[in-house]
């Protein structure tokens, strides 16, 4: 067992778990956060994105462990309240989503990525999101979401 002090959406947790733990279950079964999903195991589908200390990862592919010290933000961490941060509300309002499966994680892998450069390109932007798979959508929607969110985000 290892003792675990991380920091989720502005809330301090401390926990022992079991070594072999990942992230994305300590998140999901030991706090009970469910928005970030688990698609496929093996880091392909990017379903499980979260934001460790502002940078985007695959919580499939750490540790629990690993993240110990670390300041985490889930989906359910980015909203202000009842407002809706304005990635989330592009993703409505320009349906970027169908099933609604990879959504969390194609959130916040496009913050991150808007973050970076507000001034992304269609073809940089569906560049900046290979990591994550979209069963539903032909991406036209996800690449237009983004795009008006990069217009609405003060980073």
């Amino acid at each position: 067992m290892t003792a675990v002090k991380i920091t989720v959406n502005g809330q301090a947790f401390e926990h022992n778990v079991p070594d072999n733990t990942l992230l994305v279950s300590f998140i999901r079964e030991t706090l009970g956060l469910t928005g970030t999903h688990v698609g496929c195991d093996t880091s392909q589908c990017g379903a499980c994105v979260v934001h460790i200390d502002g940078r985007s990862v695959k919580a499939c592919t750490m540790l629990a462990a690993q993240a110990d010290g670390s300041e985490i933000t889930t989906i359910e961490g980015i909203a202000n309240g009842d407002e809706l941060h304005p990635m989330q509300k592009a993703f409505h309002e320009n349906h970027g989503l169908q099933c609604g499966y990879c959504t969390p994680g194609m959130v916040m892998s496009a913050i991150e990525l808007v973050g970076e450069n507000k001034k992304l390109t269609e073809k940089q932007i569906r560049e900046g999101l290979e990591g994550n798979i979209c069963r539903c959508t032909g991406y036209h929607n996800i690449v237009k979401s983004v795009q008006a969110a990069a217009h609405e985000m003060d980073i």
